[in-house]
């Protein structure tokens, strides 16, 4: 299957979606929302795929909405229906996200502002190019956070700083995101994919199941308390306990060799 504004490729166990509307800085508009959560849950039901990368095509990742469709569309938009207004479908994709079973990598290999820097948010782990640029740009265009912002944001690098940076629509540089946490790593424009799948490499060699249980974790303890932390992680070290991959990997440790997961 092919899409009209986004890539999508698999290999080594790790699918790649590669937004695709260059022309327009990867904003998401045209087909590219809807595109977005096919191929989203795409790789979450392919059972090769253990790793799901997310970048941009061209100079940018993603300038978040399409401001001049915006404009061109303006009222054409206030005859949509309620429900859109309410539960908009990228909330849909925030959540496919969250709830994915696997990994998401972003490779922010350019701009990534407003709603493009929240789908940067909306991945467990991004690693960046010396030429990225963060911006929460809503307020610019008289706008309100969307896609996560004002949940992911906090979370990473505090509320006076996310609130600076929603309030002033400010543009930090890839130094700055590394500084205060926004991203893992940075590398030189050509190098930045060979370092994601790298990393993605050994993400995908690991246990899936084991993987799989950590990321829930992460994010259900995030907003849990101690003695809930502690439950959910003994249930998941249960589950662990009694697979073919823990029983692998405890085998290869004891022979000194590398393990090999197959996710049973």
């Amino acid at each position: 299957m092919t899409y009209e504004c986004l890539i999508y490729e698999t290999k080594d166990k790790v699918a790649t979606l590669t937004l695709n509307r260059p022309e327009r800085m990867n904003a998401l508009g045209g087909t590219l929302r809807e595109d977005f959560y096919d191929a989203m849950t795409r790789a979450i039901d392919d059972p090769e795929v253990r790793v799901i990368v997310i970048t941009g095509a061209g100079r940018a990742f993603c300038s978040g909405g399409d401001v001049k469709a915006m404009n061109e569309n303006r009222e054409a938009n206030r005859g949509r229906p309620v429900m859109e207004k309410v539960a908009p479908g990228r909330d849909r994709s925030v959540l496919l996200m969250r709830e994915s079973p696997k990994p998401l990598i972003a490779a922010v290999n350019g701009a990534a502002a407003g709603a493009g820097m929240n789908l940067a948010l909306g991945c467990d782990i991004r690693l960046a190019s010396t030429a990225a640029k963060f911006s929460q740009a809503f307020v610019r265009r008289g706008l309100h956070p969307d896609w996560g912002g004002t949940y992911f944001l906090p979370r990473i690098v505090g509320m006076a700083k996310a609130a600076e940076m929603i309030f002033t629509g400010q543009i930090i540089d890839a130094n700055e995101a590394l500084r205060l946490g926004i991203v893992s790593s940075l590398h030189a424009p050509e190098q930045l994919l060979g370092a994601t799948y790298e990393l993605a490499a050994k993400i995908a060699a690991g246990p899936p199941i084991a993987i799989r249980l950590a990321r829930r974790a992460l994010y259900h303890n995030a907003d849990a308390d101690l003695k809930s932390a502690l439950e959910f992680e003994t249930f998941a070290q249960n589950i662990c306990y009694d697979t073919e991959d823990s029983r692998e990997g405890i085998r290869a440790f004891v022979e000194k060799r590398e393990p090999k997961f197959e996710g049973r």
